[in-house]
């Protein structure tokens, strides 16, 4: 699968830039993981603003979830996953429409209770006896990333659950339910106040690169090029770095 990064997005902000924004009459489903949730929940109502007459629908769940789903049929219009390799089960499967392209990154970070209590510091206390330590899923994006992180710390770190996505992991944890748990810089960002952060090593680090692709067969495929067109466009990235989201 060839993925092109958020630079090499011209083809589809001409499409944008040759649409009225009157045209678009139909609704989009928009398929994003969890992690997306804030920042496209923003970008949907930016880009309404560009043409009124829009209509979107969110489906955030984990990438794999999604990737599946759509796979099976689900009626998607646009996916944006939070992993290259769920993606590239998506163009596999042949209903992807025109190539994947990177939009955004991103980096874990360690989600404690607000004021780490725990005096958690990194990795490391991660396998403490007395911190009760809660991870995604290894099928779900930010926990097989979690897991490469505690590999390239040399940590046998214990989860006493493996949650559905970024966002359970981050309840989780603010609810009180557990120490601590690995999801996404953007994740702790979106939860100030009711979780603390701490931070991962860089040497210890693996950064999640985002793409988004129209998906094949959709209600309104011009609508959904233009969305996608947004994503990627000098506003959309302006407001994906306004959540915390880096450059692809």
């Amino acid at each position: 699968m060839r993925i092109i990064v958020a630079a090499g997005a011209t083809a589809l902000v001409v499409l944008a830039a040759c649409s009225s924004p009157g045209a678009a009459t139909a609704e989009i489903t928009i398929f994003a993981g969890s992690s997306l949730t804030d920042v496209f929940d923003q970008l949907g109502n930016d880009f309404r603003k560009t043409d009124g007459s829009a209509r979107l629908t969110f489906n955030f769940g984990s990438s794999s979830t999604l990737a599946t789903q759509i796979i099976n049929g689900a009626p998607a219009d646009v996916f944006a996953s939070a992993d290259e390799e769920n993606m590239a089960k998506v163009v596999a499967a042949g209903v992807s429409d025109g190539e994947p392209q990177l939009f955004a990154s991103n980096q874990l970070q360690i989600a404690v209770g607000p004021g780490n209590p725990k005096k958690i510091l990194g990795p490391a206390d991660l396998a403490r006896p007395d911190v009760v330590l809660v991870l995604a899923a290894p099928t779900v994006p930010v926990g097989k990333y979690a897991l490469e992180a505690l590999g390239k710390a040399g940590v046998a770190a214990r989860p006493v659950s493996q949650e559905v996505d970024a966002r359970a992991v981050l309840n989780k944890v603010s609810l009180g339910e557990a120490d601590a748990g690995i999801v996404y810089v953007t994740d702790v960002r979106s939860a100030a106040g009711r979780v603390s952060g701490v931070n991962i090593p860089e040497s210890d680090q693996v950064i999640a690169r985002y793409p988004v692709v129209v998906i094949q067969g959709g209600k309104a495929p011009l609508l959904a090029r233009r969305f996608a067109a947004y994503v990627l466009s000098p506003e959309g990235q302006k407001t994906l770095a306004s959540f915390g989201f880096a450059a692809p």
